[in-house]
């Protein structure tokens, strides 16, 4: 029992060492990856290459896969080159566990200490993130000769030689074990290091260990798959694909295990090197040998999981998963979303005068359904927003995230209000045929006009974080507050004249108005932030109030 916990702690260590590799070399250069992998579409060549080069840093084909697939969801590159990226990428995984099957034990506790070091002196920025990612290697040549060390003695036990009995000369049973593992794991390059180590310590024959070999390639297609399961059409084209190719590799390469056992394993340095070079060997095959074929099996990809037939793009678009490693790329991303939103937001106010003037019940409906919209937004950024790892911002980036909560909350709130404004200007003027008189009018379209400016300030106040904007955009408020009031007013001037379209009106006019107001309150919120943070906000009032000394009272 204790050597299979030992040899099961090895393979968890392998596993985690991995994703920390992974998700330190995105934190660090994500953005710079995903413009290598954007700008080398030109042919497929140039785009395998790519994903070749990509995968060897991340470790991960699946990440890889992520990203590509990212890309076509969003019309920036085409099915059949995210493919070709995906041979590349198959090559560029294979390529690392051959380098890892090499004997680099000595360099284990070097990586592990420099790593540390790294992480504890500089832990939120560039040389922390580094540090992580020479933590994760240390880790996984640490796991690796764990599992050598745990492996030798599970050899005597009858249990592990009946399960491996049982197993052996069944090309099928070995895939599908390898598939799982794969997928359990997250990652076929630690599960290939896993089988090459279990190999070389006589754990697995090597027949069966090259065929959980091919099992662990199928199975990383396989992750993507179900990663993206829930994604655009566009996305789950590029991640089934690629799984057709492993399917096809494994199919193509499956009979021909036997002939690598007799010609070609005997010249190899050892058993792990066999297992290893077997694993790039399949992966180069399939991404040289089907290459040329990534045309035919974009159509075919096409053909069974069709676009819809919408010409309207899915929203959210910008909300990219695969930036959620890079946590200032992932911020960005939510940040456009947002600003989207408030473009959804702004169509909606500006078609409120639109409805007011032309009594327009169906742009009315038409916009109230925009508001679905928006709080789907809402909830979307707010999910993908959660999904990012808060340990990993810096203090700047874990102020823009508050920041963009904030925002697109006002946001939803805004929408809400418009939504309940179109209603009341269905019920109480449309249907009843009334209208506003024409000084009401002129007050109303001031106050929108004015509020269409404020929301566009607003957004760029987010966008940019101007300090002279945000104050700007403060003052707006109080003015915006006066000129509510003062139309108040004037409203119940032209109720005390007995103007008839103000008694028609009066409940709605005196409505809207409060209601334009408490929007505009909501676009100024987005200033306090920006103020805050400056320093440029003054003490509360009611801070002031509560230090001031009671009034007298003169009266007995």
């Amino acid at each position: 029992m204790k050597h299979l916990l030992n040899l099961l702690a090895a393979i968890a260590l392998l596993v985690w060492g991995t994703h920390l590799v992974r998700t330190g070399v995105l934190r660090v250069f994500g953005a710079n990856l995903r413009t290598m992998l954007a700008r080398s579409m030109g042919n497929r060549f140039s785009a395998a290459l790519s994903g070749m080069g990509v995968t060897a840093l991340v470790q991960s084909s699946t990440a890889t896969s992520l990203m590509t697939s990212s890309f076509v969801g969003q019309g920036l590159i085409t099915l059949p080159a995210a493919l070709a990226v995906m041979r590349g990428a198959d090559v560029g995984t294979a390529l690392m566990s051959v380098l890892f099957s090499l004997d680099l034990s000595w360099l284990s506790p070097l990586f592990i200490f420099v790593g540390v070091v790294l992480f504890i002196a500089r832990q939120a920025g560039t040389a922390g993130r580094v540090g992580r990612v020479l933590i994760g290697l240390g880790l996984m040549l640490l796991a690796l000769e764990m599992v050598m060390q745990a492996s030798g003695p599970m050899l005597a036990s009858p249990v592990i030689k009946m399960v491996l009995g049982s197993v052996r000369s069944d090309i099928a049973l070995e895939i599908i074990l390898g598939t799982v593992l794969a997928v359990l794991a997250y990652s076929s390059l630690a599960i290939v290091l896993l089988i090459a180590a279990m190999a070389a310590s006589h754990v697995v024959p090597l027949d069966v260990a090259l065929g959980l070999v091919l099992g662990a390639n199928l199975g990383s297609g396989l992750v993507a798959v179900l990663t993206t399961a829930k994604s655009a059409v566009e996305v789950r084209q590029v991640t089934v694909g690629n799984l057709v190719f492993k399917v096809l590799g494994v199919l193509l390469v499956a009979p021909f295990i036997g002939l690598w056992l007799r010609h070609l394993q005997p010249h190899m340095p050892g058993t792990a090197q066999g297992v290893v070079l077997f694993h790039l060997a399949y992966n180069i095959l399939i991404s040289v040998g089907f290459i040329g074929f990534t045309q035919w099996v974009a159509r075919a990809v096409a053909w069974l999981l069709p676009k819809p037939e919408s010409a309207q793009r899915r929203r959210p678009q910008h909300l990219d998963p695969s930036a959620l490693s890079t946590p200032s790329l992932a911020i960005s991303c939510a940040a456009r979303e947002a600003l989207y939103q408030a473009d959804v937001v702004e169509t909606m106010l500006l078609g409120v005068l639109q409805v007011i003037r032309h009594n327009d019940q169906d742009l009315a409906e038409r916009l109230r359904k925009m508001d679905d919209e928006v709080d789907e937004l809402y909830s979307a950024i707010k999910y993908y927003l959660t999904k990012i790892s808060r340990e990993a911002l810096g203090e700047e980036e874990s102020r823009r995230w508050a920041d963009i909560i904030s925002f697109t909350i006002n946001m939803e709130q805004v929408g809400d209000i418009i939504e309940r404004v179109l209603q009341d200007i269905e019920d109480k003027k449309i249907r009843k045929g009334r209208d506003f008189s024409e000084a009401g009018m002129a007050e109303i379209t001031e106050l929108h006009q004015r509020l269409v400016d404020n929301l566009r300030l607003g957004m760029s106040v987010f966008l940019n974080g101007n300090l002279r904007d945000a104050q700007r955009l403060l003052e707006e408020k109080v003015r915006f507050r006066d000129l509510e009031r003062a139309y108040a007013a004037s409203h119940l001037l032209r109720l005390s004249d007995g103007t008839v379209p103000a008694m028609e009106t009066s409940s709605l006019h005196i409505d809207l108005i409060s209601d334009l107001k408490r929007i505009n309150s909501h676009i100024c919120s987005i200033a306090y932030p920006i103020l805050e943070s400056a320093g440029a906000l003054a003490p509360s009032r009611l801070k002031a109030l509560r230090a001031a000394p009671a009034p007298l009272n003169d009266h007995p």
